[in-house]
């Protein structure tokens, strides 16, 4: 079964017309990351290798690529993409956040690129299994990492009603958080929830409206349900700190945020790391390191162009941003 899955999902991934295939602003990625021949790069959020295709086209014959991903699956199914590439290529079943460790321990010396891509991978979204999407009858899973405990439906059942408000206000922005969780601490009285379209009901139901249109009315708290399961945003400014560590003088970091948590917190260490003041202090009670590493390329993030967006709908929310190391 698993292997007819892949199979499936392998062969409606090479379809280009399938815009839940399409890597997210590849072109503006390639750029900025100024991919060339011989360089050394790392795509820390492999997915179904999108980006990483491009990196290894951009950077023919003898360019390296370091290749991660936390979700086992998706690895694999990338790796058969890659297979083309294959002497080229480095591949590891990780963490993103622990790419300092896999460097030193490859001890290739400093690299020439990193593209950190932050969202949900489109294998992920596209099996129902996985629990990621609010349509469907999938179970409440939503960890990218499959041998971890934790998954969505855990946090639904057993966080009291006050900490799962919490969760679903801080991670997902939602104002009416409270209600929710009233809602969902009030239906598993009656019986667990265990799938996404248990949970995307009550949600609706709360909030009056039905899914329709481009935004559905769960997203926001499945948005912080996922976050919560995978633990996205702990360690992730500490992440740009030692990532910076490893890139050569002139070596670029290309970072893709989908919502406003991750964004703020790219370009809080952006500013950091270029040495601008972060703490919004007059200047002689400024206690920022104003120390310059990098040079900040976006001081706007990029966004995906009207061409995209038409063929692609899930770049709509994506944000580009990119530093050079000095």
């Amino acid at each position: 079964m698993r292997a007819t899955l892949q199979q499936q999902v392998m062969s409606s991934s090479l379809e280009r017309s399938n815009p839940e295939h399409n890597p997210v602003m590849l072109r503006e990625a390639l750029d900025q990351l100024q991919c060339r021949s011989g360089g050394i790069y790392v795509d820390a959020t492999l997915g179904m290798a999108g980006h990483a295709q491009g990196m290894l086209q951009r950077t023919e014959p003898d360019g390296m690529l370091i290749g991660i991903d936390r979700d086992k699956n998706s690895l694999e199914i990338a790796r058969s993409f890659l297979k083309p590439y294959e002497n080229r290529v480095r591949l590891f079943h990780e963490n993103f956040k622990n790419l300092p460790l896999i460097l030193n321990n490859l001890s290739l010396g400093p690299i020439d690129g990193i593209l950190v891509d932050l969202g949900v991978s489109s294998y992920q979204l596209l099996s129902a299994e996985r629990g990621f999407s609010f349509h469907g009858e999938g179970m409440l899973d939503m960890r990218m990492d499959r041998s971890q405990r934790l998954t969505a439906a855990d946090l639904v059942n057993e966080l009291s009603q006050e900490q799962l408000a919490d969760v679903i206000y801080k991670y997902g922005e939602e104002r009416l958080s409270r209600k929710i969780a009233a809602a969902i601490a009030a239906e598993r009285e009656k019986a667990q929830i265990t799938r996404c379209s248990q949970l995307a009901d009550i949600v609706a139901r709360v909030l009056k409206v039905r899914g329709h249109g481009h935004i559905h009315p769960a997203t926001r708290t499945f948005q912080a349900l996922r976050i919560a399961v995978n633990q996205e945003l702990e360690g992730l400014d500490s992440f740009f700190d030692e990532a910076v560590a490893y890139l050569k003088p002139g070596g670029r970091m290309v970072v893709i945020a989908f919502h406003s948590l991750e964004d703020r917190i790219v370009k809080t260490a952006f500013k950091r790391l270029s040495g601008q003041c972060i703490c919004n202090r007059p200047a002689g009670l400024c206690v920022c390191p104003r120390q310059s590493v990098v040079r900040v390329i976006t001081h706007r993030p990029l966004r995906a162009g009207a061409a995209e967006l038409t063929e692609n709908p899930r770049a709509r929310s994506a944000r580009m941003r990119s530093i050079e190391r000095v």
